[in-house]
């Protein structure tokens, strides 16, 4: 089995790309090993993304805020930036992929939902293309 390398990358590593871990990781199996990081990471998990994850089951609290220093010239097989833009350096993928998915950093909780649900469809599409 050949085991798929994704980065989910955004801001902070607080929200968005911790989310798109989680759910990579809940729904990749052993086929993916899922990364995250932040272009200036926070330092910390915003505790309603780890509320918004505790309701599918996942816990958040396991991971840890972190930089991109660690991926500097290393391979994985799909980068995917969510909407950071500019402050994403480049890291060496096969495939690219920019979700415009809003910041929910600020969002009442059923709009951060709705962006949590969003990146679950987002990456169960990923998922399907990779193993595709």
């Amino acid at each position: 089995m050949t085991v798929r390398t994704v980065l989910f990358v955004c801001v902070e590593n607080s929200n968005r790309s911790q989310m798109a871990e989680a759910f990579a990781k809940m729904h990749g199996g052993a086929g993916i090993q899922a990364f995250s990081a932040g272009s200036r990471p926070s330092g910390r998990i915003n505790p309603k993304a780890i509320a918004a994850m505790q309701e599918r089951g996942y816990d958040l609290t396991t991971h840890d805020s972190k930089g991109l220093s660690e991926f500097n010239g290393r391979q994985v097989d799909a980068a995917v930036t969510m909407g950071c833009g500019d402050e994403c350096p480049l890291v060496e993928t096969a495939l690219r992929v920019d979700w415009k998915i809003p910041d929910p950093r600020e969002m009442p909780p059923e709009e951060f939902r709705q962006v949590r649900d969003l990146i679950e469809t987002k990456v169960l599409e990923l998922l399907q293309q990779l193993q595709g």
